[in-house]
């Protein structure tokens, strides 16, 4: 096959995009995502491919990227926050519509794929990727090929606990996992809005602060400041497990250019050496790259 075909599948779109072996594009397109409806989503992923195929008359491998993971006990997906797909065999229903192979992997761990591939981290040899939008998530590539672990949850940084909390940060709100106080409910946005209701007694979206902190107001920086000492901190200790040579930073929050300076300012307080030269970068493709790596699934 001479097309990487790629997926991926979110909470609201659905997004395939048609690359040759070189990661050219050469067709992308975006849908809108059934409302809990597992069938539907099935449906809907199975006719984009054959559309696709049609329109450019090749097949192509095909990866998935999804909003959780495959179990390797079951092969059933888990832990996503599209809950309709919990509990199903995801993998093994596309690959009985299409006929063919579909390699299924997180969507972090595809978003890490595509930067370590041909993005911001091409040279590196060791990444780690943070996506930070409405949840968050990260992914691990070592040498241009994901690091899944064999319980399949590397890069799970979301849900371990915000490290060197505070006083006043324990014992922290309750993820939707069922544990306080984990990185994904302080770094994601819905965490980010909660911290600026807690110091300003009124409601904000994450897009909301920042421009109200572009613009002055105060209350709005001190959050910014607290996110990115947060940040400084989890970040720090993902280097000092794995000592990455770049940090990607992707999702809706990655648009924040400030962060990409009082991050590194701050993180070598925590870091267990007497140099950092760790990098923190932007993504090279932005909130395509997810669907990028879906299809750099099936070159590597």
């Amino acid at each position: 096959m001479n097309l990487c075909f790629g997926i991926d599948l979110g909470g609201t779109k659905i997004e395939i995009i048609a690359m040759d072996k070189q990661g050219k594009t050469l067709l992308q397109r975006r849908v809108t995502t059934p409302r809990h409806d597992y069938e539907a989503t099935l449906d809907v992923m199975t006719k984009l491919v054959h559309q696709t195929e049609a329109e450019l008359d090749q097949q192509g491998s095909l990866g998935i990227g999804v909003p959780g993971s495959l179990s390797p006990l079951t092969g059933l997906m888990r832990n996503a926050n599209s809950i309709c797909l919990n509990g199903q065999p995801l993998k093994r229903d596309m690959e009985k519509r299409l006929k063919r192979p579909v390699i299924v992997a997180n969507d972090a761990n595809c978003f890490a794929l595509s930067e370590a591939t041909d993005g911001a981290a091409e040279k590196a040899a060791s990444v780690f990727a943070v996506i930070v939008g409405t949840g968050t998530g990260a992914g691990i590539v070592i040498n241009k090929k994901i690091l899944n672990g064999p319980n399949g949850i590397a890069g799970e940084w979301g849900h371990n606990p915000l490290p060197w909390p505070t006083s006043d940060e324990i014992p922290g709100a309750q993820c939707w996992c069922g544990l306080n106080s984990c990185i994904e409910t302080w770094l994601s946005g819905p965490g980010l809005a909660r911290d600026y209701y807690q110091q300003a007694g009124k409601e904000k979206t994450a897009e909301e602060i920042i421009a109200a902190s572009e613009a002055g107001e105060k209350a709005a920086d001190e959050v910014l400041q607290r996110y990115e000492n947060r940040m400084a901190r989890a970040l720090a200790h993902i280097i000092n497990v794995l000592d990455p040579e770049i940090i990607v930073l992707g999702g809706g929050l990655s648009n924040v250019q400030r962060l990409y300076k009082n991050i590194p300012e701050q993180w070598g307080e925590y870091i267990f050496s007497d140099c950092v030269n760790t990098k923190l970068v932007p993504p090279k493709y932005g909130d395509s790259s997810g669907v990028r790596g879906a299809a750099w699934l099936g070159k590597y």
